[in-house]
């Protein structure tokens, strides 16, 4: 599928590429994350030679796992009010940016992402109201303009989410309330439309979910299609 405004459609041959999953907590994005991480090693996709380097945010470096740890589980009267918030996700992403997915990109490797740019977007902006214009101020800074080649946008009614998390302790986030999350979910959608991102329909077994996103990976970067399977497991992320 071809790129939106977020997503580079002419890549550097000797660059990496990048690939971020996107979506509401409860839409699947731990195990997808990991059958997508099995698959593309194997999948003739990546050149000889070349890793692959499997992340999140927040928490992809240590600072960021400091910086997690304070933004859904901060102890006593720690909790950040919503613009501590945002600009505690986008110290996260500058290191995130720096200390790891460039230096990957840079040497050739592939970079998968759980969580990037999309989620700040939807749940900070959409989600609490912050102006969205400090939300693209902010991005561009964190990033240096760094953007994904495919984001894939795991797309789950929010009562489906609700009822998957239904039996695990929510986050500060995931506390913010139903009226929140409506509005998180609304943004993703928005976000999908405005960067291109491809639509993965969540709502359905694993194995198929898994087997729409290997599809759409393949049209991506490769004229040859081909399945992608779970070899364990039917969790949620």
């Amino acid at each position: 599928m071809s790129g939106g405004p977020g997503e580079r459609t002419v890549a550097d041959p000797g660059r990496g590429r990048f690939l971020v999953l996107e979506g509401i907590d409860g839409c699947g994005k731990t195990t997808q994350l990991e059958a997508l991480s099995r698959w593309l090693p194997d999948s003739g996709l990546l050149a000889p030679g070349t890793s692959l380097l499997v992340t999140r945010e927040p928490g992809g470096t240590a600072l960021g796992l400091a910086l997690r740890e304070l933004l859904l589980h901060p102890p006593g009267e720690a909790a950040p009010d919503p613009l501590a918030e945002l600009l505690l996700y986008a110290a996260d992403r500058a290191q995130h940016v720096r200390q790891r997915i460039e230096p990957a990109l840079a040497a050739g490797d592939w970079v998968l992402s759980d969580r990037f740019v999309g989620s700040t977007a939807a749940y900070q902006g959409d989600g609490r109201g912050l102006p969205l214009e400090w939300i693209a101020s902010l991005e561009a800074l964190a990033t240096a303009g760094l953007e994904a080649d495919l984001t894939l946008w795991l797309d789950l009614p929010l009562e489906c989410s609700l009822q998957r998390r239904g039996h695990r302790a929510a986050d500060r986030i995931e506390s913010a309330g139903g009226a929140f999350l409506e509005r998180v979910a609304t943004g993703f959608a928005r976000l999908a439309t405005e960067r291109g991102w491809s639509r993965i329909d969540a709502d359905q077994n694993p194995e198929l979910v898994s087997q729409a996103i290997g599809q759409v990976v393949e049209q991506h970067f490769s004229p040859a299609p081909r399945s992608l399977g779970l070899t364990s497991g039917d969790g949620h992320g």
